[in-house]
């Protein structure tokens, strides 16, 4: 029997002040329903692997069916630790957290590389920073928002009088958090200094017209594998255009397969896959890259997204099959079947002490 542990950093704990570091909790806590979302699809399908046994992170905050493997961090313990606890105690570690404050990373590092089940270091580090992705893809001949200083983005609006609006926002952000649209140049840069000077480490960009997209891969290690164009639901809201107030990015969620893989676009996007996928090594199992479909460019990738996204769910439903399975197999992950009984669920699964 194999031995997964499913850790998503918002359900399992990270969230709770009681153990999780200083860090913008209260943002990360508007992220908990799309965390449930994304353990709960992963979860049931790894229960329905004959030869997996799959045991959960949880918290205090949630009441779980008892009859469901499932474990908490100790009182005190930290969440690197818990990770790395339990994550010694199984074969296999799959877990889901925001690239925020290195999040992601301190998580590989609690885990390991020999149970990792995700994309490798180096893909992690380039694609928790928007500034650091979009240099890289940019450098790849890839259309993307590059990251500006103010003074740079001051002579491209010079030499763009018509430019449109623009975004400040977390350089390490997850899901359009703390993302700020501003129609007036100078306000923008004045919330950038403002961010800059309180250490928060923004990101200027130009804004992106057009249809907001995701592409969902399946990363081997030789090649990506396309496998849904979705379509995501974002508005602004608040500001106006006659003051300094910004508008405000809401992610309303994503619908799956909304594209044609094999028409015009599909194939223009699947080939924009292939080749963010050969521009940041190290890209495995599941990873999500967000597009704007601009009217004249074409797509233009905003960022990518080294681990699972709220899409898996909608994906794991849609597309038949075992998404999870496939997923396993990308990462060549061994499946011993030697052993076909389901233990009980219980708060101790993992190991977890009173």
């Amino acid at each position: 029997m194999t031995k997964i542990f499913v850790y998503e950093y918002l359900t399992g704990g990270g969230i709770d002040p009681a153990l999780a570091g200083a860090g913008s909790l209260a943002d990360l806590s508007a992220l908990i329903v799309e965390g449930r979302v994304m353990r709960d699809a992963l979860v049931a399908d790894l229960r329905e692997l004959d030869g997996v046994q799959v045991t959960f992170a949880s918290s205090r905050f949630e009441t779980v069916d008892p009859a469901l493997a499932h474990c908490r961090a100790a009182p005190g313990e930290s969440m690197t630790a818990f990770v790395a606890r339990v994550a010694r105690e199984h074969d296999y570690a799959w877990i889901i957290a925001p690239e925020c404050d290195g999040l992601l990373l301190h998580l590989y590092d609690a885990v390991g590389t020999a149970r990792w089940l995700g994309c490798a270091k180096e893909a992690i580090r380039a694609a928790s920073s928007k500034s650091v992705t979009a240099a890289c893809l940019a450098a790849h001949g890839i259309a993307t928002t590059p990251a500006l200083e103010p003074g740079q983005a001051d002579a491209r609006s010079e030499r763009h009088p018509s430019a449109g609006r623009w975004v400040v926002k977390p350089d390490d952000g997850a899901g359009g958090l703390d993302t700020f649209v501003f129609d007036r140049f100078a306000d923008a840069c004045a919330e950038y200094d403002a961010r800059a000077a309180a250490g928060r480490n923004p990101v200027l960009q130009e804004w992106v017209d057009g249809e907001p997209l995701s592409l969902s891969l399946i990363c081997h290690e030789d090649r990506a594998e396309l496998i849904s164009i979705n379509r995501q639901q974002i508005g602004l809201s608040g500001g106006d255009a006659s003051g300094p107030q910004p508008r405000i990015v809401e992610f309303d969620g994503v619908m799956v397969n909304q594209i044609d893989r094999l028409g015009d676009q599909g194939r223009v996007l699947g080939d924009l896959a292939q080749r963010v996928y050969a521009a940041l090594p190290g890209l495995r199992g599941f990873a999500g890259i967000d597009v704007v479909w601009h009217p004249e460019r074409g797509p233009v990738v905003i960022e990518v997204n080294p681990r699972l996204t709220v899409a898996y769910a909608g994906l794991s439903a849609s597309l038949g099959g075992n998404l999870a399975r496939a997923l396993l197999a990308a990462h060549g992950a061994r499946i011993d079947r030697s052993a076909a009984a389901r233990p009980h669920g219980s708060e101790t699964a993992c190991g977890a002490r009173p």
